[in-house]
């Protein structure tokens, strides 16, 4: 005789069987003759996605800032505290250069930013963005992203 395994999965319930051929397959006939029971004892479980304020993923309006595009990017990095702390000196940077006028931002952007004001480089900007995005901070489109109201607001910006 041969030996045989199953397991099946329907909704929250695992069947995981072992034995003879003949016998499990007339199991498995029976669970699934009560499939129909068994996903309503115990519907899968849905993850649920983090309710997101779709006010604060929108782009922030920095148009008005005049202050923080008068300032260079080393004294906006300072007086933000964003001058060590990786995903904090990206999206101050981020904020920075949308605040003279850029909507769309790709990361070579705040790289260059930081480039040619003679500050530490990034490890890796890509991580940065992804975390900010995480957090809400930034969102993505495309090949491009913005700064949301959420990411101004982080860094008290009104």
């Amino acid at each position: 005789m041969s030996e045989a395994k199953i397991e099946i999965k329907i909704g929250e319930i695992i069947f995981s069987g072992e034995g003879d051929q003949n016998w499990l397959s007339e199991q498995l006939d029976k669970i699934m003759d009560k499939a129909e029971d068994l996903v309503a004892l115990a519907p899968s479980k849905v993850p649920q996605q983090p309710q997101v304020n779709e006010a604060s993923h929108q782009p922030a309006d920095l148009s008005d800032h005049t202050e923080i595009a008068s300032q260079t990017l080393p004294s906006w990095l300072r007086s933000n505290n964003a001058d060590t702390v990786q995903n904090t000196k990206f999206l101050a940077t981020a904020i920075w250069i949308e605040a003279k006028g850029q909507k769309r931002l790709q990361t070579k952007d705040v790289t260059s930013a930081l480039s040619n004001a003679n500050q530490k480089r990034l490890r890796n900007a890509s991580e940065c963005l992804n975390q900010n995005v995480k957090k809400g901070y930034c969102e993505k489109e495309g090949n491009q992203f913005y700064v949301t109201e959420e990411g101004k607001r982080s860094l008290g910006i009104n």
